[in-house]
């Protein structure tokens, strides 16, 4: 994996990052995340904090988009006031595909870093 800090996304890359913020941003939660499948679809989520059940946004995201039958992740945004995605969300992104984009973004929508995933 590396990271780059500063970069300029394409056009699909930063519409995630906005849905990613929407996300976080509409329920209050600590993070919001936005993947997009291979076939263009994206899903959206915020981190879900329950007595029985805590998911990353991230990992909220993984799952809908896996739910609904995405067959694979080109891209994934999360947006975090904790400056990175923790391990277990990016696992989830690369348990669906290895190579697969992953954007962290800080509340304003800067890019703090990508994460490049396994050559395909």
């Amino acid at each position: 994996m590396s990271g780059s800090e500063g970069a300029t996304l394409d056009p699909e890359d930063a519409k995630i990052v906005t849905l990613a913020r929407s996300s976080r941003a509409r329920t209050g939660a600590a993070e919001g995340a936005a993947v997009r499948d291979t076939d263009g679809r994206t899903y959206a989520a915020a981190s879900v904090e329950l007595p029985s059940l805590r998911l990353t946004a991230l990992q909220a995201a993984v799952a809908a988009a896996v739910s609904s039958g995405a067959p694979g992740l080109e891209a994934a945004a999360v947006v975090t006031g904790s400056g990175a995605a923790d391990d277990a969300s990016v696992a989830a992104v690369r348990d669906l595909s290895p190579s697969a984009l992953v954007i962290v973004a800080d509340p304003a929508g800067t890019i703090l870093s990508t994460l490049e995933g396994a050559s395909a």
